[in-house]
């Protein structure tokens, strides 16, 4: 069974029906961004998946990442199983993109009350002696640039609304860890944690929670060429290699898109709605700090 022919998760939490959440990186299939939209729409939110939908040279090709075509089929198969769901391209390192988006969708669905921000690059690796300034720069402007521009408008729009809100960051166990050749990875996921925090302060006051999600491992595509990169660079095949992550995490499996949305549906319930400013791992108990 394929994403696009797969039922949507059984709901969990009915405060959340009606609610207009905003999901950045969200339209590739079989992704993260993906899951956290199938199990917000399963659980009756309004959801607005954005992507970059085009290329941009050799930091973004086309092949890593949300076309328009993708994005679309993606909307189509929430839509198909039972959720609502539109698409809208945003590049968000583009900021009067990040605010016409978010403006789209308060004028479509009445207001929005949660953002998460899944978008990211992951697949820019070399040592940082190897790595150019550009690939730096893309790393940092998409992860973290991209993550402060969507809270800035998204908070703007919360607040001017009144009704509170929610803002989850998909940050990564690289947020608490070094990797090595992640070095852009790694300091941008630590900024999007120090971000988180900030957020947490200044907003706490309106009623809108942020927090991040730090997951191990997940094999979506991205996940399967970063499987590949990182055995060869051990000297391993790739099936050595996952058997030493699956020896390493405590409960045995490297992670699932559906665990990072679960715990994002959860901090968007009304059960997180006193939890504010944290990093949560999601790893098997591979993190524990």
């Amino acid at each position: 069974m394929t994403a696009e022919t797969s039922p949507l998760p059984s709901p969990r939490y009915s405060e959340l029906k009606g609610k207009v959440a905003l999901i950045t990186g969200a339209g590739r299939a079989g992704g993260l961004g993906e899951g956290i939209a199938r199990r917000l729409a399963a659980e009756g939110c309004k959801v607005v998946i954005t992507d970059i939908g085009q290329g941009r040279g050799e930091e973004m090709p086309v092949d890593a990442i949300g076309t328009d075509e993708e994005m679309a089929r993606t909307a189509a198969a929430i839509t198909a199983a039972g959720g609502e769901c539109i698409a809208m391209a945003l590049d968000v390192l583009e900021e009067s993109q990040v605010e016409a988006v978010i403006a789209r969708t308060v004028e479509r669905f009445g207001g929005i009350d949660i953002l998460v921000n899944n978008a990211g690059i992951g697949y820019l690796m070399k040592s940082i002696v190897d790595m150019d300034v550009a690939e730096w720069d893309a790393v940092l402007g998409v992860n973290l640039r991209g993550t402060f521009l969507c809270t800035k408008h998204a908070g703007k729009a919360m607040i001017a609304q009144g009704r509170g809100g929610r803002i989850v960051n998909i940050a990564s166990q690289a947020a608490k860890s070094g990797v090595p050749h992640a070095g852009a990875y790694c300091s941008s996921k630590h900024g999007v944690v120090g971000l988180t925090r900030v957020s947490a302060i200044e907003l706490g006051g309106h009623g809108i929670t942020a927090n991040a999600i730090c997951p191990n491992h997940v094999t979506t595509g991205l996940g399967a060429w970063q499987n590949e990169y990182f055995a060869k660079l051990r000297g391993l095949s790739v099936d050595e290699y996952l058997a030493q992550m699956r020896a390493r995490i405590p409960l045995g499996r490297a992670g699932l898109p559906s665990d990072t949305a679960a715990a994002c549906a959860f901090l968007c319930s009304d059960d997180g709605a006193y939890i504010t400013g944290e990093a949560m791992n999601v790893s098997g108990g591979e993190e524990t700090h």
